[in-house]
């Protein structure tokens, strides 16, 4: 039996800015985008090199997916980054203005850092350390 998560929706105010956003800032590609009808779109970004799993940019189509913009998991971190160099990313996030919350630290699992999307999304940036990689990917 082979089973796999695919896809995670995030609630999005708009398509366009949230596609800028993951491409520009996070060097994410652009999977698809496919118009489904007038207000919907099928919009899939992942990191470069990533086989597993992609966001799915849900514009939030009501007052209470609105509400959830920014805080889908209630203020905790949601989302992990991995990257194979965690100074050269840092760096790079930090030139582009991306909002880091907790600085980088040290920890037994690797270096961590945890920043903002555009809409106050919660993300660790995480380089394991060379024998947790296997237990953290």
């Amino acid at each position: 039996m082979y089973q796999r998560i695919a896809h995670i929706a995030l609630v999005v105010n708009d398509y366009d800015e949230a596609i800028d956003f993951y491409t520009q800032k996070l060097d994410f590609q652009l999977l698809e985008d496919t118009r489904l009808s007038d207000s919907k779109r099928w919009v899939m970004v992942a990191p470069k090199g990533a086989k597993e799993c992609s966001l799915l940019l849900a514009k939030a189509a009501n007052d209470s997916q609105k509400s959830s913009v920014g805080n889908q998991t209630g203020g905790r971190v949601g989302f992990f980054l991995f990257t194979d160099d965690f100074w050269r990313d840092y760096e790079k996030l930090k030139n582009r203005d991306i909002k880091f919350i907790r600085g980088p630290q040290d920890f037994e699992y690797g270096k961590v850092a945890v920043f903002e999307d555009l809409y106050g999304n919660l993300w660790d940036l995480i380089e394991p350390n060379e024998n947790n990689k296997g237990v953290l990917s």
